[in-house]
C-alpha cells in the first residue's frame, strides 16, 4: 500500500490545512463568526440537511478527457488531474468508481490522485476535504466477505475520503455490516483504531478526526456518509428491508447495471432492453426512498436531470467533461442554486 505520510508530516502544511479548513467551514456553514452552530466539514451532508439537491462529478482520470473544453483522451499525470478537479467549482463532490472490482489494481492510481489532491490543495491553501470537493468512492461488493469488506473500507477511509458507496446491495444485513465497518469501535462499529493519513488530510489531530469521522445520520454530528446502490433482481426483492436500514445516507438505483439486468438477446444477437421493466426498477427504488425518507440518487445527464429532479431524485452523479458539466449547470439552475459552490 502506498502511504502518503511523507506528504502530510510537515508542520507548516498542517497549519495551512487547519487554518484553511476553519475558514472554509465558516463559509460552508453560512454561520456568522461567534454563533454556536454546527460547522460542517462535509458539504454533501450540509446540503442534504438543508434539503437541497446535490450535484457531483466523476473525478478526472488519467486516460479521460483533459481540461474543460479539451476533449482529447490523453494520459495525464495525477498533478494535472488534481489541479483540474480543484479548479472545477460547480461540483459538490468528486466520485470514484475505480475500486468497485477490487482495491489492489486500482489502489496505486487512487492513492496517487489523493496525494496530488492534497498537494494541490495545500499549494492553493485549500484543504481538500473541507473545501467543496469531498471524495466519495465505491468499495467492492460486501456480500458474505465481511472481514475483507471491512479491511477495504478501513483502507479507503484512512486515505481521507468523505463517503463510502456500497455496490450491488442485496440484503439489509450486508448493508448493516458495511455501515459498521465505517464506524470506529468506540462508536459501536468495527473500524480499527488506525486512521492512516486521514487526520492530516482533514487538517486536524487524530483525536479530533476520531470524533468527527462518524457516520451521518446515525450520528447527527458525523462527517462520513454512506451511499447504497441497489442494482440486481435480488436487491430489488429485498429493497424495502434495505431502505429501512438506519445509517444509509443516500439510496441509488444502479441505472446502468439494471439496464443490463432487464435486457435480453434477440434472434439477431442484439441486446434488447425492456425499457418498461428497467424504468419500473428505478421507480421502485425511488418509492422506497420516499417511504423511508432517504434521499434518492441517480446517475444523470443533461437530457434527464430535470425530469429526475421533478420525480424526486435529489443526489446526482455526472461524468467528468463538458457533457457532465452541462448537466451540473442545468441541475443547479433548476434547483435555484448558484452556478458554483464557491
Amino acid at each position: 500500500m502506498r502511504a502518503t505520510d511523507d506528504l502530510l508530516k510537515g508542520g507548516s502544511m498542517r497549519v495551512s490545512f487547519t487554518a484553511g479548513i476553519t475558514a472554509v467551514m465558516l463559509l460552508v456553514s453560512g454561520a456568522p463568526t461567534g454563533l454556536a452552530q454546527r460547522q460542517r466539514l462535509n458539504p454533501v451532508i450540509e446540503l442534504l440537511e438543508q434539503k437541497k439537491p446535490v450535484f457531483g462529478v466523476y473525478a478526472p482520470s488519467a486516460g479521460g478527457p483533459g481540461r474543460r473544453g479539451g476533449g482529447d483522451a490523453v494520459a495525464r499525470p495525477p498533478s494535472d488531474l488534481a489541479k483540474d478537479a480543484l479548479a472545477y467549482h460547480a461540483t459538490d463532490f468528486l466520485f470514484s468508481g475505480s475500486m468497485e472490482g477490487g482495491l489492489e489494481r486500482a489502489w496505486p492510481a487512487f492513492t496517487d490522485f489523493v496525494k496530488a489532491m492534497a498537494e494541490a490543495g495545500a499549494a492553493g491553501k485549500m484543504p481538500f476535504f473541507g473545501a467543496t470537493h469531498p471524495l466519495l468512492v465505491k468499495t467492492p461488493k460486501i456480500g458474505r466477505e465481511v472481514a475483507k469488506a471491512g479491511d477495504n473500507i478501513s483502507r479507503q477511509l484512512n486515505q481521507g475520503v468523505g463517503g463510502i458507496v456500497f455496490v450491488e446491495a442485496e440484503s439489509a444485513e450486508e448493508v448493516r455490516q458495511g455501515l459498521a465497518a465505517m464506524r470506529f469501535k468506540a462508536n459501536g462499529g468495527t473500524r480499527p483504531d488506525e486512521v492512516g493519513t486521514a487526520p492530516a488530510y482533514w487538517g486536524m489531530s487524530e483525536q479530533e478526526y476520531r470524533r468527527k469521522a462518524d457516520l451521518w445520520p446515525l450520528n447527527p454530528n458525523g462527517e462520513l456518509i454512506n451511499w447504497t446502490i441497489v442494482e440486481s433482481k435480488e436487491g430489488l426483492a429485498h429493497l424495502r428491508e434495505i431502505a429501512a436500514v438506519k445509517g444509509i445516507g443516500v439510496l441509488f438505483p444502479g441505472a446502468g447495471t439494471l439496464r443490463g439486468v432487464f435486457s435480453t438477446t434477440n434472434a439477431s444477437g442484439e441486446r434488447v432492453v425492456d425499457t418498461a421493466a428497467h424504468e419500473n426498477a428505478i421507480q421502485q427504488v425511488l418509492a422506497a426512498c420516499k417511504q423511508f425518507n432517504v434521499p434518492c440518487g441517480y446517475p444523470a445527464n443533461a437530457k434527464d436531470i430535470e425530469t429526475r429532479m421533478k420525480q424526486g431524485f435529489s443526489v446526482f452523479i455526472m461524468n467528468w467533461g463538458e457533457q457532465g458539466f452541462n448537466a451540473v449547470e442545468i441541475g443547479r439552475k433548476a434547483a435555484g442554486r448558484s452556478a458554483t459552490s464557491q
